[in-house]
């Protein structure tokens, strides 16, 4: 017993200190780096900084005519509105394949599940939108999230949906319920902690995204906040302490959210995955 208990707490002191390399470290290096003027955040050390510059921050907002706040608004109208569809047509989705057992939706299934491992492509993507003349508007930016993270958060849905007794609906269905209010009355809100898990992963990824504005959403009034990056990182020059200003205002809606949901996170994938 003395030896299991060594052996479990040196495991725990071992994740502490492999959660403070990975996590704590690098948020440190950028946090003191952002309050350096540019010379001494040149240098790209964790020293901290001979004198604070919490102007950078204030010069970061006022950048290219506040573009950053543009950003936001891009960023949080995009985010918003695709973990809403998400939530809405992925529970709908995993429902229904959950708890149908024809080839029809086998077939489905599979052929959705093939989109976890197929990327983007890009230009028949952007031809595509320019010929339905979307093309560098929020609402095909919307609608591209959506369709790649679809497989992903239906596969969600699916293995919690496991968890829930299908004599609850069998019950309402004798009480005179369609599918509809089954749907909306009974199985919804049971899918509370699941979709609490989707909103933070998907929110996250969404919100973080680079590769896809930078092709999808190109221009100054479009951009997203992950490209305000460009701003301060030049091919001749870099300003590192405002870059990483930049990266820590960023930064903080996305670990509010994660502090709103976090317990509600791991219940969710947990239930899932072991009654899935």
């Amino acid at each position: 017993m003395k030896r299991e208990k060594k052996l479990t707490l040196l495991g725990d002191i071992l994740g502490v200190i492999i959660t403070v390399v990975v996590f704590i470290v690098p948020f440190w290096f950028m946090l003191v780096n952002s309050l350096k003027d540019r010379k001494e955040a040149n240098l790209m050390n964790i020293a901290w900084p001979s004198q604070m510059h919490w102007e950078n921050y204030a010069e970061v907002f006022q950048t290219n005519d506040y573009m950053l706040l543009t950003a936001f608004k891009n960023s949080l109208i995009i985010t918003v509105f695709s973990v809403a569809i998400l939530i809405l047509s992925c529970a709908m989705a995993g429902y229904v394949i959950q708890r149908r057992r024809d080839c029809a939706v086998g077939i489905a299934s599979n052929i959705i599940m093939v989109g976890l491992m197929i990327p983007a492509a890009i230009l028949p993507t952007i031809s595509l939108l320019q010929s339905l003349h979307i093309f560098k508007t929020l609402f095909s930016m919307i609608m591209i999230e959506v369709a790649l993270q679809i497989p992903f958060t239906i596969m969600l849905y699916r293995s919690f949906m496991a968890s829930i007794p299908i004599e609850l609906e069998e019950a309402a269905r004798i009480d005179g319920c369609n599918r509809w209010q089954i749907f909306y009355k009974i199985v919804l809100p049971l899918l509370k902690p699941i979709t609490s898990t989707v909103i933070i992963l998907d929110a996250v990824t969404v919100f973080n995204d680079f590769s896809n504005p930078l092709y999808f959403l190109p221009g100054n009034d479009n951009a997203t906040v992950q490209l305000t990056l460009y701003n301060f990182k030049g091919q001749f020059s870099s300003s590192y302490n405002l870059l990483f200003a930049d990266v820590i205002i960023v930064t903080i809606p996305m670990l509010i959210l994660f502090l709103i949901f976090n317990k509600k996170i791991v219940a969710g994938m947990v239930t899932g995955s072991v009654k899935g």
